[in-house]
């Protein structure tokens, strides 16, 4: 069976760029990365990708007129590369409504809360204002709206007496290094169906039982 394609989006450190890279590098894998694209030269997950000689591409979003230009690059860059699927792993541009419409259903990425709370930035610092015990990260297909769309896995996390809000992002981003290959297996091995906008995984099973925080 052909493996999937995937392009990766990237801004920045790329910390879940090398959890793909090592996931797909992994024998019987059913996906690979055939381009990972920043919209910054010197973002540090370009590094990742030459390691792995993967191809990739730096296209300056400040370089284009306006989001749909820039928008319409990418997507000829992906296309160009038989991408089938795209990947956001710390993508920290806002997409147009058209390139989320052109990859419906191939477009996902992974945000570090529990979806639906805690949309948008400063997830941590608000998950903590709000005093939850757990949080998490979620892999979800991307829609219009800012952190929107039929979720296909979340990863909780305890929520721990004196976090701090760096505390709780390392533990989080344990999560998602775990979380997101995990994704992709399921999407490669196309287990994932989408039917009115909540996810179907076919062989999906559920973990048993609960967990409490604090336990006692």
């Amino acid at each position: 069976m052909a493996r999937l394609k995937v392009g990766v989006l990237i801004s920045g450190r790329g910390s879940n760029l090398q959890a793909l890279i090592e996931a797909c590098a992994e024998a019987g894998f059913p996906a690979e990365i055939v381009l990972v694209i920043s919209n910054r030269a010197d973002a540090a997950g370009l590094q990742h990708a030459a390691r792995a000689k993967i191809p990739s591409a730096v296209v300056p979003h400040r370089d284009f007129a306006d989001r749909a230009a820039f928008d319409a690059a990418l997507s000829a860059r992906l296309e160009a590369a038989g991408a089938e699927l795209v990947c956001l792993a710390g993508f920290l541009r806002l997409l147009t409504a058209g390139f989320v419409a052109r990859w419906r259903d191939r477009l996902v990425n992974i945000h570090p809360s529990l979806l639906p709370a805690f949309p948008g930035f400063d997830t941590h610092a608000r998950a903590l204002a709000q005093g939850v015990r757990f949080s998490g990260c979620t892999v979800h297909f991307v829609r219009a709206e800012m952190d929107a769309g039929p979720i296909i896995l979340q990863a909780a996390v305890p929520v721990l007496p004196g976090d701090t809000e760096d505390a709780l992002a390392a533990r989080i981003l344990e999560a998602e290094h775990r979380a997101y290959p995990l994704a992709l297996r399921l999407l490669g091995e196309g287990r994932v169906t989408v039917a009115g906008e909540r996810v179907e995984i076919a062989g999906f099973r559920a973990s048993a039982g609960f967990v409490l925080n604090p336990s006692g």
